[in-house]
């Protein structure tokens, strides 16, 4: 209330202040500076009693740091009725992985991609490729490792998509 009371006489007073600077007497000129010398007295000790609120503090919680955006190389691949590929998990192993898969002739090629991102994007491959998959990792013993699941059992020769080697069959 003090601030809005501060505030009109600033609109009323300082008019009148400077007309009478300008325009009055020697009198009138002198409480005209003293007027205006309170206003901005007050105007600075209200500044001065606006401080900011205190700051909260800060709640610490065991946040597990998110998993790092990688392209894993797959080590080996056990086929049956679906392939389980593995291939060595990071410290911080995503939940899971995109697995982009393209038949070439016998040769099944495989891309793999690991991400925060993971199945709530497009998949980046997806324009020259048949199918994406978003499955679940698996960590165990330092090694990391996918399902993918297959209608029937595949003649296919597993490669890698990315560097074209083959995938070793366990």
């Amino acid at each position: 209330m003090l601030a809005i009371s501060l505030g009109v006489a600033w609109l009323v007073l300082g008019p009148l202040c400077l007309w009478l600077l300008v325009r009055g007497s020697t009198g009138e000129r002198l409480a005209a500076i003293v007027t205006l010398a309170l206003l901005e007295g007050g105007t600075i000790a209200m500044g001065a009693e606006e401080r900011p609120p205190p700051a909260r503090q800060a709640i610490v919680a065991n946040v597990m740091p998110s998993c790092q955006e990688r392209v894993p190389v797959p080590r080996s691949a056990k086929v049956a009725h679906e392939i389980v590929l593995t291939w060595a998990a990071a410290p911080q192993e995503c939940g899971a992985a995109e697995v982009v898969v393209r038949a070439e002739g016998r040769k099944l090629r495989l891309w793999l991609y690991e991400g925060p991102n993971v199945g709530s994007r497009l998949a980046a491959l997806t324009a020259r490729h048949q199918r994406v998959f978003t499955l679940p990792v698996h960590v165990e013993s330092g090694r990391a490792a996918l399902r993918l699941p297959m209608r029937d059992k595949p003649d296919y020769v597993l490669t890698d998509g990315r560097t074209g080697r083959r995938i070793p069959q366990t």
